[in-house]
């Protein structure tokens, strides 16, 4: 595997950028995209991500100089796989709340690689309409040797949670550590590579794509600055493989397809449409410096807008280490219901509102209107608790993926997989009833 102080990136988020790998220098052509012919015999090839009539500040494509065009493939065929699905009537709604163990990771001497680790826990709306969006898992010890996948779908937002992914791209590649994310997005044919065991969470939209949220009176600084974002810098390799195999996932189902030579041999490309990822570590951290509570929204990350202004098909929400400092305020997230779907994970630490039975690894789903919140214990420590200035969450990192779409759970998620907490509930239970208002 390349170690990270052999990968290179360009800095920014949705910039307008030109690599290519410096072994062919003068590949990309001067004043066009397009020439008659290209530098060293390559093929131009443009990769859109939004319609070509998208408004300028919207408009993603970039054009990729390639050695051979990715049209050079058999025809593709279904790939089974037992757990991915975007059937949600296949298994009854649930509207518990859900709370998962830390889901299973292939033993030696099983091999599965990214792909067929991946499994769907959750989602809702339909890839063919582009509207909606679906949570998956992946847990695997094992490269994805002489393939790639790429989502025809949509935008797969990858979290890693237990092991590094070396990821290879049309556009180069990337080391992405837990802690840090990656974006793949739509059409992108990537390759993951790993070193052992491996597991994290992956949310995949299929509106439209991931951009920074607005900031409003926070000003012009705050959140994840785009600076912080990288992108890899051109790297090709030109190999002939006899079966090299490029899994598509097209309209929710998965179809492979065979070709003969490795398809990461883009010399050089120039865009604004390209993967990145993100280290979470460097996300500037707003929050109430007097009294009660800023809503979550103040951890956004990265989000898919719906049409309806201000409502969200996903944002994904870290919760990351921050002072604390509020007076007279509980300070815990509050109880909620919420006309959204809130999922969580953990990917180190233990969360301040459940710091027992939500671990690294594992998951929970508050779907629209399910009750949530603070267990007992955490309720009764917070409400006597000296209100002093307090460093929270130091060795913690959750994230939520949030949405406007209700999300149905899957049987694999739901039974197959056997680690849902049926004790989940319990947590509550304690909770007192402690007014002391006048009687009837």
């Amino acid at each position: 595997m390349d170690g990270e102080q052999e990968l290179k990136y360009l800095s920014g988020f949705g910039n307008e950028f030109a690599s290519e790998d410096p072994r062919c220098p003068g590949t990309l052509p001067e004043g066009q995209n397009n020439p008659q012919k290209c530098a060293y015999g390559l093929y131009a090839e443009q990769l859109s991500g939004t319609a070509f009539t998208a408004p300028r500040v919207a408009n993603k494509r970039s054009w990729l100089y390639r050695i051979r065009p990715s049209v050079l493939h058999k025809p593709f065929k279904p790939y089974p796989h037992k757990h991915l699905t975007d059937d949600w009537n296949d298994w009854q709604p649930n509207p518990n709340q859900l709370r998962w163990h830390p889901f299973d990771i292939p033993r030696s001497p099983q091999k599965v690689d990214f792909v067929d680790g991946m499994a769907t826990v959750c989602g809702g709306g339909d890839p063919r309409s582009r509207h909606g969006i679906s949570i998956h898992i992946y847990a695997c010890n094992s490269s994805m040797n002489n393939r790639c996948l790429y989502n025809s779908d949509g935008d797969f937002l990858i979290v890693p949670e237990k092991g590094s992914l070396f990821i290879t791209t049309e556009f180069g590649k990337m080391k992405v550590d837990p802690n840090e994310i990656a974006v793949i997005q739509q059409g992108m044919r990537f390759s993951v590579g790993v070193t052992g065991p491996s597991r994290g969470y992956i949310l995949e939209v299929w509106d439209g794509h991931f951009v920074l949220p607005d900031l409003g009176p926070i000003g012009a600084n705050g959140l994840a600055n785009p600076r912080d974002f990288l992108t890899p810098v051109a790297w090709y390799e030109d190999i002939q493989v006899p079966s090299y195999t490029v899994i598509s996932k097209f309209q929710g189902k998965l179809f492979s397809s065979l070709q003969e030579h490795s398809p990461f041999d883009v010399v050089a490309w120039h865009g604004n449409y390209t993967p990145y990822k993100y280290d979470l570590a460097k996300f500037m951290v707003i929050n109430c410096v007097s009294f009660d509570h800023a809503d979550p929204s103040i951890f956004t990350v990265l989000t898919c807008q719906s049409s309806r202004p201000g409502v969200a098909i996903a944002d994904f929400v870290i919760f990351p280490p921050r002072w604390s400092v509020q007076e007279k305020t509980f300070r815990p997230p509050y109880y909620h219901r919420n006309c959204m779907t809130e999922f969580m994970g953990l990917i180190k630490g233990r969360y301040e509102a459940k710091e027992e039975g939500f671990q690294p690894g594992g998951a929970t789903l508050h779907s629209m209107m399910t009750p949530h919140g603070p267990d007992a214990e955490c309720f009764e420590k917070a409400s006597s608790a000296d209100l002093k200035a307090e460093k929270i969450a130091e060795g913690t990192m959750a994230f939520m993926f949030e949405t406007s779409i209700g999300l149905a759970v899957t049987k694999w998620a739901d039974a197959t997989c056997q680690r849902l907490d049926e004790k989940y509930f319990e947590c509550w239970q304690p909770l007192q009833k402690h007014f002391k208002g006048a009687s009837n």
